[in-house]
């Protein structure tokens, strides 16, 4: 469970310790970065100590909405990645029109327990950059999409080793449940398209990705 500020960082925590297998990051989410400072970073640190926080973030930089100033959101971030770095825990990363910046920030504050580009759209020649980096790539309901060429071009390039999926709920239901409130339950959707770009079948694709996002989050194994 992806938290985007204080408030549901404490809620996925409290989410996670009821339900078991069920995780939690804490973060803040570029477009709620106004009032983040010191206290903010004292708060996650705090947060980050359960073991049921497996990451920080959701972060990044979004100048798409434009919510926060740049200025402040590059702030937050690198916060973010520095708290992410202490701690020895991935980070789970937001862009939107801030390719370039993202990687400019992470080249340089990026700590060694890696992290996910999270619903990523870059083209298919920006992959190998970010996995040079050592992060993973994830790609949501928006991989199933119509006009959607060039993200399905960068899911086939993925080294396997680093892909991920994942739903973005209640966010980008996949085609053909695009428009509704996403679920978990569409994600099969998202799977297939991936699977048949890559050119393998969807059970080993799902194998593939329960394993690298087990490894990536250091989540206990599968009984």
């Amino acid at each position: 469970m992806v938290a985007t500020d204080l408030a549901t960082s404490k809620r996925a925590i409290a989410i996670g310790q009821d339900f078991p297998g069920w995780y939690a990051t804490v973060g803040v989410h570029p477009h709620d970065c106004g009032g983040f400072d010191s206290t903010t970073v004292a708060a996650l640190h705090e947060l980050a100590k359960v073991n049921d926080v497996k990451a920080i973030g959701e972060t990044g930089l979004d100048f798409y909405r434009d919510h926060q100033p740049p200025a402040l959101q590059e702030r937050a971030f690198r916060a973010h990645c520095r708290l992410a770095a202490d701690l020895d825990l991935p980070i789970v990363i937001h862009q939107r029109e801030s390719l370039d910046d993202v990687e400019r920030v992470l080249g340089e504050e990026l700590g060694s327990a890696g992290g996910v580009m999270h619903s990523f759209t870059g083209p298919p020649e920006s992959v190998q950059r970010f996995v040079d980096l050592g992060l993973h790539i994830s790609f949501s309901g928006i991989v199933t999409f119509k006009k959607a060429d060039d993200v399905r071009a960068a899911a086939a390039e993925v080294p396997a080793d680093r892909l991920l999926i994942e739903t973005d709920a209640p966010y980008l239901a996949p085609t053909p449940k695009r428009g509704r409130r996403n679920e978990p339950a569409y994600l099969p959707h998202t799977a297939a398209v991936v699977a048949a770009v890559r050119n393998v079948s969807v059970s080993s694709l799902c194998a593939t990705t329960t394993h690298n996002a087990r490894e990536l989050f250091r989540c206990a194994p599968l009984p």
